[in-house]
């Protein structure tokens, strides 16, 4: 039998992929069977769908691999987790800029500087594939996005203030530019216009395949469950007050691949003022176990945390520096939730219509500056003390006059591991629909 880059057989690897997604999602399958079939449906599409739905694959393989790339400080630097390229788009921060950064939290963590660079750098290989882009260019296009991360974590050695730092309009060019332009045109009346309906004068959700209505017991629970929320919030300066009266509460679902089953409602509360235009939609969707921690030991960080709706807007608010007034945590039931709101305002950058490398060159370089900068903010300036020293000394400090053997070293990870995808992927899509995942048929 064939043997995988690991040196076990297929059989072995498809044993493993089976047994890591049980270990990671079986109470949520148990809990809900369909949400992870449409869930396994989906990352069967291609590999690259199969890797944004396997973070916790990925961090088994990572507890296996020899770091050359971490030490004391940077194996301890807060970390997006599951740092895919379709992780990047635009958020309105809480000073009203439209900035385009990092936009995903749920796996946030503090781990290996260097995991969320693997886990970006492969992901971006199994991307080019699909757009029949060459090895060499693959690397090119990665030396752009490393070089790019490298020199922004050495200037923010140089500032006073990194917190300061953003993509925005004014510092971005092609599609990165594009995107924050899109965003800006968005409006909260075409949000609303799409998820509630206006009857009477009194605004509501819109009744749907996606939502279910409460009964009174449940929607005590979420409206107690919103008033602790209203103390985890921390409103900036220069925003305006939210009167935060409940109008409407619905249980919804349809997250993506990475948060299948996960319970959530939205809540409609008045906004800025009493015009129907003003309203906001909250969401209140609960934690989940984030993929690095099932490999990180250390009892300290995990103590840091109440609970994963916590831990989330924790990391959050660490990563982005700047977050939006709403974003918050609570309870319901004793389990964690995290509190924000669905905002127009983000819009995930399209790859879709990125064919040619010149094109996505200059998106790498913006990513890998983005990166620096999530990694950057929350060290000893931010206000938590998880990660109590500068981060960017201690990358600086570790990379030394390594570079290109940094660089090169990442690279050749990302092709190998994203060819190991490839094959785990074709392992995984003959263990669904052979019914070998336990708890989940692919029949239905």
């Amino acid at each position: 039998m064939a043997e995988s880059p690991a040196g076990v057989t297929q059989g072995d690897r498809a044993q493993q992929i089976v047994d890591v997604l049980v270990d990671a999602f079986s109470e949520l399958m148990t809990a809900d069977a369909d949400a992870f079939r449409t869930k396994f449906r989906k990352m069967a599409a291609d590999p690259f769908a199969f890797y944004r739905g396997t973070a916790c694959l990925f961090y088994a393989d990572m507890a296996q691999l020899e770091d050359r790339w971490c030490d004391e400080r940077t194996s301890r630097v807060w970390i997006q987790g599951d740092l895919h390229a379709e992780n990047f788009g635009t958020y309105m921060d809480g000073a009203g800029r439209i900035v385009f950064d990092v936009n995903d939290f749920d796996e946030a963590y503090v781990g290996h500087v260097s995991w969320d660079l693997r886990r970006f750098a492969a992901s971006f290989a199994l991307l080019a594939w699909r757009k029949a882009f060459s090895d060499e260019v693959i690397a090119e296009l990665l030396g752009g996005y490393l070089h790019a991360y490298l020199d922004q974590v050495a200037h923010f050695t140089r500032l006073d203030d990194d917190k300061s730092f953003a993509l925005v309009r004014e510092n971005t060019e092609g599609a990165v530019h594009r995107v924050v332009l899109e965003t800006s045109a968005r409006s909260r009346s075409r949000l609303l216009d799409r998820m509630t309906v206006v009857e009477d004068f009194q605004r509501r959700f819109a009744d749907g395949r996606r939502t279910r209505r409460l009964d009174e017991t449940e929607r005590d629970r979420v409206l107690a469950a919103l008033d602790r929320w209203r103390g985890t919030v921390s409103p900036p300066r220069r925003r305006r007050d939210v009167a935060y009266d409940v109008k409407d509460v619905v249980a919804t679902g349809g997250f993506g691949i990475g948060s299948a089953g996960l319970p959530a409602y939205n809540v409609l509360i008045e906004g800025y003022d009493q015009a129907l235009e003003n309203d906001v939609v909250l969401s209140l969707k609960q934690g989940n176990v984030p993929a690095p921690s099932r490999v990180v030991r250390d009892p300290q960080i995990r103590a840091a945390f109440e609970h994963e709706g916590h831990r989330t807007a924790v990391s959050q608010r660490a990563l982005q520096a700047n977050a939006s007034q709403f974003l918050g945590h609570t309870e319901v039931d004793g389990v964690g939730f995290v509190v924000q709101e669905l905002s127009p305002y983000e819009l995930d950058l399209d790859w879709e219509d990125l064919t040619e490398p010149e094109e996505i060159a200059p998106v790498l370089a913006q990513l890998g500056r983005a990166t620096a900068k999530v990694h950057c903010v929350g060290d000893a300036d931010s206000d938590h003390t998880l990660v109590p020293f500068q981060t960017e000394e201690a990358i600086t400090e570790m990379v030394g006059s390594r570079r290109e053997e940094f660089v090169a070293d990442l690279v050749d990870f990302a092709h190998s591991y994203a060819r190991r995808t490839q094959d785990d992927f074709r392992l995984f899509v003959d263990a669904f629909r052979a019914g070998r995942i336990p708890g989940i048929s692919s029949s239905g």
